[in-house]
């Protein structure tokens, strides 16, 4: 199967959140059981990497850094970005992939 065919990317979105779910689901066991919890940095980044809806869905079902402030407004920033992204990527896939392919380049 092809890297970038569209099932496999989908496959691949959902382990990702699967995986950021269960980084969530570990802190808070820790939090818990008072033991060697995973940075805020760490918990946004694999958000921002794709997982920022195995994020919000573990935040909400543990009910885990939920009244944590900037933590909450900046993992609703993230779950904003992904949601414009994945729009543009819909309604204008061309102009999606230049814009990358821009941004790619200039870094």
């Amino acid at each position: 199967m092809e890297l970038s065919t569209p099932l496999t990317l989908f496959v691949l979105y959902l382990l990702l959140n699967v995986i950021v779910f269960c980084v969530y689901w570990w802190d808070k066991q820790a939090a818990i059981d008072g033991t060697w919890r995973i940075s805020e940095r760490t918990l946004l980044g694999v958000a921002f990497i794709g997982g920022s809806l195995g994020a919000v869905a573990a935040q909400q079902m543990l009910r885990h850094k939920t009244r944590k402030e900037p933590f909450r407004t900046l993992l609703m920033i993230i779950v904003t970005l992904h949601t414009l992204g994945a729009a543009s990527w819909l309604l204008a896939p061309d102009l999606t992939r230049r814009a990358i392919a821009v941004i790619a380049g200039a870094i």
